[in-house]
């Protein structure tokens, strides 16, 4: 079955119907201030630099070519924003890992119907080590597509078609990204998880482009982490668990 986009975009729209739920609110906090920090750093880096990057690679441009330049300069400014964008997700991410942990095991104890208890250091503490390994875990499936994504950028003819290489791969990173929280919560391994992505992979596809353009929307994109984790969670739970 190759999934319904429809049905995936849904699972983010359910996770911010429930992202004001009381008893979630304490696992949300610490997700939504570091998003807030440094998404609002990116933001500030690329007011700054952005300019100065774009004329740089336009520098390389033979001089026969610089009729080119109009259609080059938005392409390389999109581009940069979505390597921007995906450099700084990373790194919100691994931050937030066990508190992301966290808030999606609460969510599938309150979505089954079973009483949610507070969080102890204790507990918080011993979620660390399992969180960040995923994380990195997460990095050496990223890495190498992103690289390679970065070199096809700049080859001439291929570049036209760059950005939409960038959010397609970005949208398949989401549901990766939040889709592993409630599986590694229930045991699921990374390439078990990423195997039943892929069964379903419009699905996962769907929620992954409406999480990425959330994440993309000023002021929205400051709650979209932990939308996505709740809404990931639901997703699990209803598409997954039973596998």
């Amino acid at each position: 079955m190759i999934g319904n986009p429809v049905r995936g975009g849904g699972y983010v729209l359910r996770g911010l119907q429930l992202l004001p739920e009381k008893k979630l609110r304490v696992f949300v906090l610490v997700p939504l201030i570091i998003n807030i920090l440094l998404f609002s750093l990116a933001l500030s880096i690329l007011i700054n630099q952005l300019p100065g990057w774009i004329d740089d690679w336009l520098s390389f441009l033979p001089g026969f070519l610089s009729f080119l330049e109009f259609v080059l300069y938005p392409l390389f400014a999109l581009t940069a924003v979505l390597v921007v964008y995906y450099s700084f997700n990373i790194v919100a991410n691994i931050l937030a890992a066990p508190f992301n942990g966290l808030l999606s095991e609460r969510v599938e104890q309150l979505v089954a119907g079973r009483e949610v208890a507070d969080a102890s250091v204790k507990e918080l503490l011993a979620i660390i080590p399992r969180s960040i390994a995923r994380e990195f875990a997460k990095l050496a499936y990223y890495i190498p597509r992103l690289l390679l994504l970065f070199v096809l950028s700049f080859i001439p003819g291929i570049n036209l078609f760059a950005p939409l290489f960038w959010f397609l791969f970005g949208a398949w990173m989401m549901a990766i990204q939040y889709c592993d929280y409630p599986m590694d919560n229930n045991n699921v391994s990374f390439s078990a998880m990423r195997s039943q992505l892929k069964k379903q992979r419009f699905t996962g596809l769907g929620f992954g482009t409406l999480v990425q353009l959330g994440m993309m929307i000023p002021i929205l994109n400051f709650i979209m982490m932990p939308v996505a984790v709740v809404g990931a969670t639901v997703y699990w739970i209803e598409e997954h668990s039973e596998s």
